[in-house]
Order: structure tokens, then sequence, then C-alpha cells
């Protein structure tokens, strides 16, 4: 198990304990850094890196992991201000494996339509980066490390939670170790154990689609662009890495998805350059491919009095415009921007009333990002002669209404300061 600065923090009764250790659970814990609380987080999995290959700088030629996150240009202000890294261009070790976009590409499969946005004509040096979760993952934790009010617990399984409104909430994990918090947060996912012990209520609308996701190097260069199609059956993404490949995310029905996983590399490498409009040409390697079921959903509340839901654990959207762990990230920095606030004006920081706050600040935006992708998905996904001209026509007319690009850019990638 591996525990930093339990000395120094008295584990057994803390401010807060964070559930879940993942990107969004990490970076509510960033944000706490060197603040008036002692803090918790445990986690169950440890990192499948070799952290000791993370320091070595040949660790830049590794092959990425297939999982990775788009992080836009405001989830990477406060990863920033906090010090996780020192700019989108950072030269440290692991931040070499970001890669930097600074353009997207859109287009509708069926027609001519097509968009483009372009970090240049927003007078910014990028949209965002693409960065794979591991790596942000550790970078997160390297940035903990030192913090003398945080503690972190890994691998450690929760063995049962006790929570009652009028109480502190008590985490038993499956050592024997008991931890008491005044403020339980549930970063662990959409089958969260923190929402469920406090019996809040979630819809959950699954899509009846997969995920396909693998590594591909193309014929041609990204161009650090994100290049995105939409066609009948599914948006597929290209993603640009830091090594020339793409990460690519296809979303298809089921048996169109398990289709696709059942070719071999040769056959899914004509598949997949086919569906893309061969924008970047034929693809070349192929990496291992996995898939993921894709769904939608909400907690019908993200606090309680001493409780609170972040990520996952409160929503989870559709991923065509990768804003999952944007949304997350908001979520984590905001709710910690609230109580240290409350806590400095000697308020009462776990109180409903403060965390009602977060509340309100964050789900009508998750709603609404919520709402808006499902109905993308359910736009584009429909293979009907004239919602294709509406579509193509839509998305032409748009790259010509600079004023209308700026503000998408501005609600869908957070660009504009």
């Amino acid at each position: 198990m591996s525990e930093q600065n339990t000395a120094s923090v008295d584990v057994d009764c803390v401010d807060i304990v964070i559930v879940g250790g993942g990107i969004v659970g990490l970076c509510f814990a960033n944000a706490l850094i060197d603040a008036d609380f002692s803090v918790v987080v445990i986690e169950r999995s440890e990192l499948k890196i070799n952290v000791a290959e993370l320091r070595d700088e040949k660790f830049s030629d590794a092959r990425p992991d297939c999982r990775v996150s788009a992080i836009n240009r405001s989830a990477l202000k406060h990863l920033i201000r906090v010090g996780v890294i020192d700019s989108p261009r950072s030269k440290k070790a692991l931040a070499e494996r970001i890669c930097v976009f600074e353009k997207m590409f859109v287009w509708d499969q069926t027609g001519a339509g097509q968009i483009q946005f372009d970090s240049a004509e927003l007078g910014v040096s990028e949209l965002g980066a693409i960065i794979e979760n591991n790596i942000l993952q550790q970078l997160l934790l390297d940035n903990i490390a030192p913090a003398k009010n945080i503690t972190y617990l890994c691998p450690e399984e929760i063995a049962g939670i006790d929570y009652r409104q009028a109480e502190p909430a008590s985490v038993t994990l499956s050592s024997g170790k008991k931890i008491q918090a005044k403020l339980l947060v549930g970063a662990d996912g959409v089958n969260s154990k923190v929402g469920n012990v406090a019996s809040i209520a979630r819809t959950k609308h699954p899509y009846q689609q997969l995920g396909v996701v693998c590594n591909v190097s193309t014929c041609e260069s990204h161009q650090a662009t994100a290049w995105q199609c939409f066609m009948p059956s599914g948006p597929l993404a290209f993603l640009p890495l830091f090594n020339g490949q793409c990460s690519i995310v296809w979303s298809l029905d089921e048996a169109a998805a398990k289709q696709m996983m059942a070719l071999d590399d040769a056959a899914f490498k004509i598949a997949l350059a086919e569906a893309s409009d061969y924008k970047l040409g034929e693809i070349l390697e192929v990496s291992q491919r996995f898939s993921f079921p894709l769904s939608h959903g909400h907690a019908v509340e993200y606090v309680r009095p001493g409780l609170a839901l972040i990520g996952d654990a409160a929503h989870n959207i559709h991923p065509l415009a990768g804003q999952g762990a944007n949304l997350g990230i908001a979520d984590a920095f905001a709710l910690a921007e609230i109580i240290i606030a409350a806590k400095q004006a000697n308020r009462q920081w776990c109180a409903l009333h403060t965390l009602a706050k977060y509340q309100r600040q964050r789900k009508g935006a998750n709603q609404l990002m919520e709402v808006s992708m499902t109905a993308f998905k359910e736009l584009f996904g429909q293979d009907n002669p004239f919602l294709s001209e509406i579509r193509n026509a839509g998305l032409s007319l748009v790259d010509h209404l600079p004023a209308l690009k700026y503000k998408i850019i501005q609600q869908a990638l957070g660009v504009i300061d």
C-alpha cells in the first residue's frame, strides 16, 4: 500500500475524504493543496505504469496508452494554476507526453458540410491538449506528494460507508482502518458508492452503442488537429498524440461495433480509413482495440449535508465532444473554491447551504452539455437525406460566420478567457 504524509494527518478523523483517486478526485485534491483542510484520498487501483520509467528520458518514446482525454483550455488553466503542469508546452519528462492541438476539423460524411476551428483565428496559443489518462493521473499524484495536508491511500478497498446527515461520515477500509470525515466526496464514477449510500437517485440512459478505441499511425500528419467525422452510424474522432499517432474514438451501434472488434487488423485499417474519408490517408498501424458501452445520466442531487458528488459520480455524457473529463475537472475546482472561501470566512463549509452553491454553479451547465451531446448524437445519427442537407448547410453556414464560431468554441472548448 502506498501512503503519503500519513504522519502529518490524523487519518482517523479528517476534514475531507475523497472516494476515488482518478483524474477528477485527484484534481479536487490538488485544488486543496495547502488549504486549511486535512484530506484523505482513497483509491482501489494502482496505476499500471512503471513510475521509474516515467523519470527516464526514453519514456517519451514509449507507446501511448489508448485511454486519453481531450483537456480544454479552461481545464488546462486550472492544472497550470495549481502546478500540475507548468504550461501546455512544458518540457518536463511527463509533460512531453502532452499533445497540444491548435485546430479542430469537423465534417459530415453524408455531404460537403464542414467547419474548422483555429486557435490562431481566436488569438490563443491552443484549443486544448490530448493527454493519456494515466499520464495525467501521475502528474496529479506527483503534485500532491509534497502536500502536508493530503494523504493518498492506494491500493485500498472500501469495506463500508456509514453516512448520516447529522453526523460525520465514516469510511471503513478493507485493511480495518476507519476514517471519519466532515465532508465525504464521491469521485468514484457512474456506479458511485457514495451516491448509493446517500440514496441519491440517478437517471440512466444507455445509447445502445459501444465506443471503440485504439491508437493508429496514419499516412498523413495529424497537423496538431483534432479531427471529427459525423456519420449515421456514429461519430468518429481522430485525436492527435505526442508521437505523431492518433487516438481514435469511434461510436457505433452495438452490432456494428462488435463487427469492427472482430475484424483482423488489415480489414479494420481499411474500414477505418474509409469511414474517415481518408482525411489522414491510409491507416498504417493499429494498436490493440478496446470497447466500452456508451450512456448518459445525471444524479438528481449533487449534494447532501456533508456529502458531494463530482465528475461521473454526478453525471456522464456521450464522448462525441470529449467533454466528460472537462466537466468533471470543472466540478472539482468549483467545489474546492466554494468550500475554501466558506472556511476562510468562518462559515459552515460542509453544511448543505454551502454545498448547494456548488450544485447551483455546476448542475445547470452539466445538464446543458448532456442534452446538447444527446441532441448532436440524434441529429447526426439520422440517415435521412433531408436532415443531411440541413446538417451540411448548417456546418458550412457556421464556418462562414466568425462571431457564431467564436461563441461555439467559447462554450464547447472553453478557450476564451
